[in-house]
């Protein structure tokens, strides 16, 4: 359960060992199953919510269609570590493969990037729907979505493939144990025998930049919102208004509060911040949103909830469907 024991020398060149979570040993069956619940709730949740939105045609609005890309993002991202995490916690099998670490660490630094992409897209549809009503299909055209889609992706390799490309080429000739669950960026680079620093600050720039300008156009998209919501003479009408942007709220505290506090404590609190609560923290960020963002749309959103209760009766109780 708490693994081989490891030393500080490179037993072998193209192996990195995952130490998981310091001082959790005694907790880590525990981990294990809670993980692999998480985890199957996320992997069934967001795949309803693919199925039911591709197979629906009444949820061919611009807003499921961001909702079904964020689902395939919360499975890649949760995917990219959650499955390795178990098997040390379960079995003590930490090592990964130098090319494994780098492919890891790439698919969870592009997915949180694209992640935070498709909420201000997201945080644009609800603009669009709310305060231009008559024009909100004639803006967010096919075209327009993909379009959309397309450059929140292509910002996210853009960021992360300079990224990798410094950090992967950085001479590894000490210890071979990574101080965390996954190849968490910071921990891999404090590894290197050269300076790490150069690719530290380029992701903490870059990652600051990208998610402090999604924020900030959030934040202006919100603010027209509510003005528009405010504006209208009827409380019923205003309330409607807002009811569709609660579960988009639920969504972004999800990903941002524990997102930048994992990221400013693992650069700024580093000493004063003990390993286990960063590993943690940031363990949690990766896990939570995918598990929790198809409930919150899922309880939230109606129609999402008849279709895949109506999915289920049909697959699990198919007489009673029948019979009516």
């Amino acid at each position: 359960m708490l693994g081989p024991s490891y030393n500080h020398t490179m037993e072998s060149p193209g192996t990195f060992f995952l130490l998981g979570i310091p001082g959790f040993q005694s907790s880590y069956l525990w981990l294990a199953i809670s993980l692999s619940t998480m985890y199957s709730i996320a992997l069934l949740g967001n795949m309803l919510i693919i199925i039911v939105i591709c197979m629906d045609s009444t949820l061919q609005e611009p807003m499921y269609f961001f909702l079904c890309v964020l689902a395939a993002v919360d499975i890649v991202m949760a995917s990219s570590v959650v499955p390795k995490m178990v098997s040390i916690f379960s079995s003590g099998d930490s090592s990964i493969s130098f090319n494994a670490c780098f492919t890891q660490m790439y698919f969870v630094h592009a997915a949180t990037a694209v992640e935070t992409g498709l909420l201000l897209a997201m945080a644009f549809d609800r603009y669009v729907a709310i305060c231009k009503p008559l024009h909100y299909m004639r803006i967010l055209t096919r075209h327009v979505m993909l379009g959309i889609s397309v450059t929140i992706t292509v910002r996210a390799v853009i960021f992360m493939t300079p990224l990798s490309w410094m950090l992967s080429h950085l001479p590894f000739c000490a210890s071979n144990v990574v101080p965390h669950s996954y190849c968490e960026h910071m921990a891999v680079a404090k590894l290197a025998c050269a300076d790490p620093v150069p690719s530290s600050l380029y992701s903490l720039i870059f990652s600051s930049i990208i998610v402090g300008s999604d924020v900030a156009f959030i934040s202006a998209s919100y603010s027209l919102i509510l003005k528009a919501v405010f504006g209208l003479s009827s409380r019923n009408a205003q309330w409607k208004a807002l009811s569709t942007c609660g579960s988009h709220v639920g969504v972004m505290a999800l990903y941002y509060l524990p997102g930048m506090a994992s990221i400013y404590v693992a650069w700024l609190g580093q000493d004063r911040v003990p390993l286990h609560t960063q590993v943690l923290l940031a363990d949690l960020y990766l896990i939570i949103p995918p598990t929790l963002n198809p409930i919150i749309y899922g309880i939230r959103t109606r129609q999402i909830r008849e279709r895949i209760w109506s999915l289920l009766t049909h697959c699990f109780f198919p007489q009673c469907t029948q019979g009516s």
